[in-house]
């Protein structure tokens, strides 16, 4: 039997009064009911990262918070985007994280749970072009939180749990967890031929 594909929750937020950790103790915690992947939380407030600079975008960064995200990064078979939705787009820094790698991206499945006004639908295809521009393979399938179902739960509104709206969300995080599940092990084994290299 093979090793469940590793994931990385990636929170695309800093903002000290952010919502993303709500939905991403709920992902983190849907995950853990299944067997074909695993799932470990990456925050960007955990890293450090200085604007994006880089003149050569393949050689080895010279600055070592850029090589604490890239390795951290590297050593995932896909990405699931914890993704904010700021006036019609991602993150400043979500763009910025994703600039400072681009091997440790390549050949390697993502997708999204997005939030925001129209579930965050704007910020994930921001984010999809982008990492698309990267190498790395989009799944079909994301999450998306908005309107009525975002206000019960957000502090803005009734601030309920997560629970409260499991059954309209739940169908979209299953598909995009079987997609990502599936990618990423089909991807892991194709990136080991060294063709694919």
């Amino acid at each position: 039997m093979t090793t469940p594909p590793r994931l990385a929750l990636v929170i695309g937020s800093t903002r000290p009064q952010r919502f993303a950790d709500k939905p991403a103790d709920w992902l983190e915690e849907r995950a853990t009911t299944r067997g074909d992947l695993t799932v470990d939380r990456l925050d960007l407030r955990d890293f450090d990262l200085p604007f994006f600079e880089k003149g050569d975008l393949y050689a080895p960064s010279a600055d070592s918070r850029v090589r604490a995200w890239q390795e951290a990064i590297g050593r995932y078979d896909g990405y699931l985007f914890v993704v904010a939705e700021y006036n019609h787009a991602m993150t400043a820094v979500l763009k910025n994280a994703l600039d400072q790698a681009t091997v440790e991206w390549r050949r390697k499945p993502f997708s999204a749970f997005g939030y925001g006004s129209v579930g965050g639908a704007r910020a994930v295809e921001n984010l999809r072009t982008a990492a698309i521009e990267l190498q790395m393979v989009p799944s079909k399938f994301s999450a998306h939180l908005g309107g009525g179902d975002l206000f019960r739960v957000h502090p803005f509104g009734g601030n309920g749990p997560m629970s409260d709206i499991a059954e309209a969300i739940t169908p979209s995080v299953d598909a995009m967890f079987d997609d990502l599940a599936w990618w990423a092990t089909v991807l892991r084994e194709a990136r080991a031929v060294p063709a694919a290299a």
